[in-house]
Order: C-alpha cells, then sequence, then structure tokens
C-alpha cells in the first residue's frame, strides 16, 4: 500500500491543485507543513479534511520534515511527492513495479510541464562526480550545455520514453520502499533546509545493492521553484553551496573534494568580477542589487576557505 508524504512550505497556492489530484485514489495522504505564513495549513484542514495534517511551530526543512511525514504512514511504500505536482492518472502502477521485485527500491515517474512536455535534464540524473560538480559551479554547463560531463550528468542520452535504471530521480516524485528507506536512515536532516537530500537518499540506497528505476508511464506534471519564492538570493546561494558541500565531505572526500573546493573558490571569483565590472560597464541593473549578489558570491566562496 502507497503512503503519501507532502512536505509544505507557504505552499497554499499549488497544493490544492495537487491534492484534488489525489483525491480519488484512495491513498494515505500526510502533509506536513513546515511553520507556513500563507494559511496553508488552515487551506488543507479546511478543503481536504481526509488528509493527516501534521503542523510544525518551525521549519524543519525538507529532509526533517519528510521524516517526520514517513513516521506517520502505514503504507509499506513511500511516495514523496511535491506541493507544486499534479497527478495525471494512477499511481498504484508504480506501486506494481515496485513488487515486481525485491531488487527494486524505488521507482519515479515521468515529470511533464503544464504543456505535457518531459522535464529532460532534472527528470533523472546520475549521480553527481567532481566534474559534474565542478563544470555546475564554474557555470559551463549553462555556457555549453551539450559538453560531455553535462550530458552524462543530465543523462541526455536517456531515452525518456523508455523504462530505465538509473541513478538518481528527481525527489519531486519519487516512490520508494518503506523497508528501505527505514534500513538507510531516511532522508539525512543534515541536509537543510533543501537540496541535495534526495541525491543523497539514492546513492545510500544504491549502496545497498537496490535499484531505481525510471517508468515514464507514470507521469506526473511539475511545476518546480515554488518554495523558493520567498528565499532571497543570498540565501539559495549559501543554501545550495553549503549543502553541495555536506555532500561532497559525505561521499567524494579527499582530492575530489579540494578540487571541488578550488572551483568554487575560483567561480565565486570569476561571478564576483563580473558583477563589479557590470557596475561600471552595464548601468541597467541597480548598483544596490549587483552589491547584494557580490556579498552572496563572497559569502559562498568562504564556505569553501573555511571549510
Amino acid at each position: 500500500m502507497i503512503s503519501i508524504v507532502i512536505v509544505t512550505c507557504n505552499s497554499r497556492q499549488p497544493v490544492g491543485g495537487c491534492l484534488a489530484s489525489l483525491a480519488e485514489q484512495g491513498l494515505e495522504t500526510v502533509v506536513v507543513d513546515n511553520a507556513s505564513s500563507d494559511g496553508t495549513g488552515e487551506f488543507i484542514s479546511r478543503s481536504f479534511p481526509a488528509v493527516q495534517l501534521v503542523a510544525s511551530p518551525k521549519n524543519l526543512g525538507f529532509a526533517g520534515a519528510a521524516n517526520l511525514g514517513a513516521s506517520h504512514c502505514h503504507g509499506s511504500a513511500l511516495l514523496f511527492l511535491n506541493p507544486d505536482t499534479v497527478c495525471r492518472g494512477p499511481l498504484q502502477a508504480l506501486e506494481e513495479v515496485l513488487e515486481g521485485s525485491r531488487q527494486i527500491v524505488a521507482v519515479a515517474p515521468r515529470l511533464i510541464d503544464s504543456a505535457g512536455h518531459p522535464q529532460v535534464g532534472f527528470n533523472v540524473r546520475r549521480l553527481p562526480t567532481a566534474a559534474s560538480l565542478i563544470f555546475e559551479i564554474l557555470g559551463l554547463n549553462r555556457l555549453f550545455p551539450n559538453n560531455p560531463i553535462n550530458r552524462r550528468y543530465r543523462c541526455l542520452d536517456v531515452d525518456p520514453n523508455q523504462p530505465a535504471e538509473i541513478e538518481q530521480p528527481a525527489g519531486a516524485c519519487l516512490l520508494v520502499r518503506r523497508g528501505s528507506f527505514e534500513n538507510c536512515g531516511g532522508f539525512d536532516e543534515g541536509f537543510y533546509p533543501l537540496w541535495f537530500e534526495d541525491v543523497d537518499l539514492c546513492l545510500r540506497l544504491r549502496q545497498q545493492g537496490g535499484t531505481i528505476l525510471y517508468w515514464p508511464h507514470v507521469s506526473v506534471q511539475h511545476e518546480g521553484g515554488h518554495s523558493l519564492g520567498s528565499v532571497t538570493f543570498s540565501e539559495k546561494q549559501i543554501y545550495w553551496y553549503r549543502n553541495l558541500f555536506y555532500y561532497v565531505h559525505k561521499h567524494l572526500p579527499g582530492r575530489a573534494g579540494c578540487m571541488v573546493r578550488g572551483a568554487l573558490v575560483c567561480g565565486m571569483g570569476l561571478r564576483i568580477v563580473a558583477e563589479l565590472l557590470g557596475t561600471v560597464v552595464n548601468r541597467r541593473t541597480p548598483v544596490r542589487i549587483r552589491g547584494e549578489r557580490v556579498r552572496a558570491y563572497w559569502r559562498a566562496a568562504k564556505l569553501s576557505l573555511l571549510g
């Protein structure tokens, strides 16, 4: 039996569509609300009384809230679902795949945008390597998206229409065998408040000998990014790079980790120089905003220098 875990934080606007798409599926649904200030909890209690709402008085981060939600579930399979998703059909097909073999520990559906296009490059990826992280930090994957490092990392060589064994599906919708989830300790709450906790979970599931499958015969619409609406530019930099370094510390020690740290100092330095030059050359962006960016990049660089 599937139990659904949804983590919300100021998610009143998107979560209604998500819960409405689940209403007729008859699945246990637990929502953990991370101290929303927009009335998310009240809206869920009023509009979806069948949903079990767990209201946290403080923001536990995604990992902490997801673990809390899992502890309230009774199903043998846990579906972690973002509030900005809409399920476009029955989810039981994912459970059937999971039940097909004890070797399979997790299954991910096809993620599509509002136009029905698959979210290639986001839906499934390979686990990060030092090279892929360095290319991300230096912005090379944005400048040259078809480079071989990026193509491998973002699985651009994988047919989105065919089932496949994968390393790291997006955590926006991921069905995990409960026993496997508990055996590996659930989400690592050291990844706070978000980013890399799903990557870390997938790596540990695979380290236990499990297989993760991509199953495109089930589609879930995913909007993406709603949780970042109240996060400042500086906070985004700190959260992402801090959790990146935590992941590197756990899984890419030694020389690889040193290379990633060096890349961050270099990458942030180049961004700072670009912002300072832009202040002189390009007057369209206010100096105040460029100054905020410079301070954010410097704070991110210090994560490496002090780490």
